[in-house]
């Protein structure tokens, strides 16, 4: 099925969104009896950390790759690249078997999942700022 490649973006906003908001949950349903000033110092640490430099960076390359197609319509999932599901598939194998393994105490997936969470629905919002804009852009020179 292939789509307006614009709207590569919209599905890359929801994708990340989805995501984010589901860790998100996770890590703030742990967070009940862990809740404090330190911990949400170091959720605020790991937010900043995959913002700066994993997802702010996704989110910037995705965008330039996907606004660059020559063709007008995509397969619908060309919003990310190989090498970009193969990470989204080893974030989400490692997540669900730490969480399971039991490896990790329960403060740890509170403080790491509200902070990871909420940087992946940052990146969405960004991927839907990004469509709202190429949108603007192609409404404007029409």
């Amino acid at each position: 099925m292939k789509v307006r490649k614009n709207y590569l973006l919209l599905i890359a906003a929801l994708v990340w969104a989805v995501a984010g908001g589901n860790i998100l949950r996770i890590g703030v349903e742990a967070y009940e009896t862990y809740f404090g000033l330190l911990n949400v110092l170091l959720s605020a640490g790991v937010y900043l950390v995959f913002q700066i430099f994993v997802f702010g960076k996704m989110v910037r390359k995705h965008t330039v790759r996907i606004v660059g197609y020559e063709e007008e319509r995509q397969f619908f999932l060309k919003f990310f690249d190989k090498k970009a599901f193969c990470i989204m598939a080893f974030m989400m194998t490692f997540g669900i078997g730490l969480r399971v393994s039991g490896w990790c105490p329960e403060v740890f997936i509170a403080v790491f999942y509200t902070g990871l969470g909420a940087s992946l629905l940052t990146a969405g919002g960004l991927f839907l700022v990004n469509f709202a804009g190429v949108m603007r852009k192609s409404i404007q020179s029409a």
